[in-house]
């Protein structure tokens, strides 16, 4: 009998199915399909853009920890945390993000990332050394000195009075001491996740580029800016290397900053962090097709969301990928010369829109099915 594997590593469809939900689906259909034909080998491989809703992608509910830290605004918030092998999986947005502040209270100048330090301590104190850290959606614009701070840095001011920095006041640091760093970060190694190309501080840097959709003015980013150039330059010194110009470390409100100074620390695109620890490459040794997906698939999907890095990383290993999605919104041969050898979407067999969103799982199940069907046929 034929032999078959097939990689199976989808994203979500958004509002309709989470991205294991669209995988189980998927092979629900193949093993129908594949019944008494030929012995098939399924790998399911969900997985995310690198940003929020990473966690739920790649972390089994079981291996979810949730534990109390400071919000953005400072009052404490239940952030959830995952463990996936021996890889801690923290998304900045849990405790730092924009949707935990209402709308009219946004302030970035007063935010802070002090619970996303507390979320890397709580990791180390469970064991772990290894650290996904998915950047995007966040409130704030500090530099992360408040995750430093929370990690056992100290800023003092000019009268030598210890503080916790926020965005309005990080011009009135004077030392940054590190002494009293949690030592376990030493054996740590961070892997920082975001798509965002911006540098720390300048025209396309954290503060102008996401300062007022975090409600700062026009005062405020002014004063952030100045701000931000001088603690950048503490930690440089410090740190004894330049950071603030890596492309990325203006995510989160710079978040990333003390972890590229004084950490080992690396930034990936989302994509790629994904891939990498959920082992994809690894699964995809030996298969014959992988099978990918998410709700509405263009061109510009496959320039800069999840689909992009599987069907990049299927090629390099001259794997054909085959897609299934909500709804197609370009013409599928473009698709096609960008890499997916082809596209079927649930909307072309369902009767309504609304029907597709609410009965997707029943509609990829018959996709796939009938897609295995023709290749065996």
């Amino acid at each position: 009998m034929k032999k078959l594997k097939i990689v199976i590593a989808p994203d979500s469809f958004k509002g309709s199915l989470g991205a294991k939900e669209v995988a189980d689906a998927i092979e629900k259909g193949l093993l129908k399909a594949a019944n008494g034909k030929v012995e098939l080998e399924t790998v399911k491989n969900p997985i995310a853009d690198g940003g929020e809703g990473t966690l739920a992608t790649m972390v089994e509910e079981k291996d979810i920890s949730f534990v109390e830290v400071t919000g953005p605004q400072g009052a404490p918030v239940t952030a959830a945390l995952g463990f996936t092998e021996d890889v801690a999986v923290i998304e900045m947005a849990q405790a730092a993000g924009l949707t935990l502040v209402e709308p009219l209270l946004r302030v970035a100048k007063t935010a802070t990332t002090f619970g996303v330090g507390e979320m890397i301590k709580y990791a180390l104190d469970k064991g772990l050394r290894r650290f996904l850290v998915t950047v995007g959606g966040s409130a704030t614009n500090d530099g992360g000195a408040g995750m430093l701070a929370a990690l056992g840095g100290v800023f003092c001011n000019k009268s030598g009075k210890s503080f916790v920095p926020m965005g309005a006041t990080l011009c009135e640091i004077e030392t940054i001491e590190l002494s009293g760093l949690d030592s376990r970060l030493k054996g740590c190694d961070f892997t920082i996740a975001t798509d965002v190309k911006n540098t720390l501080y300048g025209d396309k840097g954290a503060t102008y580029v996401y300062g007022a959709q975090k409600g700062a003015n026009e005062k405020d980013l002014a004063d952030m800016e100045a701000g931000m150039k001088h603690y950048a330059s503490l930690v440089e010194t410090l740190g004894g290397k330049k950071v603030s110009d890596i492309e990325g470390c203006g995510a989160g409100g710079g978040v990333a900053t003390p972890l590229l100074a004084f950490c080992r620390a690396q930034i990936v695109s989302g994509i790629e962090a994904v891939l990498d620890i959920t082992n994809f490459y690894e699964h995809m040794k030996g298969a014959d097709f992988v099978l990918t997906g998410e709700g509405k698939i263009d061109v510009q999907s496959l320039y800069g969301k999840a689909i992009s890095g599987v069907a990049k990383g299927a090629a390099r290993e001259k794997i054909p990928v085959v897609c299934f999605v909500g709804c197609i919104g370009s013409d599928k041969d473009e698709l096609k010369a960008l890499g997916v050898s082809d596209v079927f979407a649930t909307a072309d067999i369902a009767p309504s829109a609304e029907y597709s969103m609410a009965h997707a799982d029943i509609l990829l199940e018959e996709l796939a099915k009938n897609w295995l069907s023709s290749f065996l046929s």
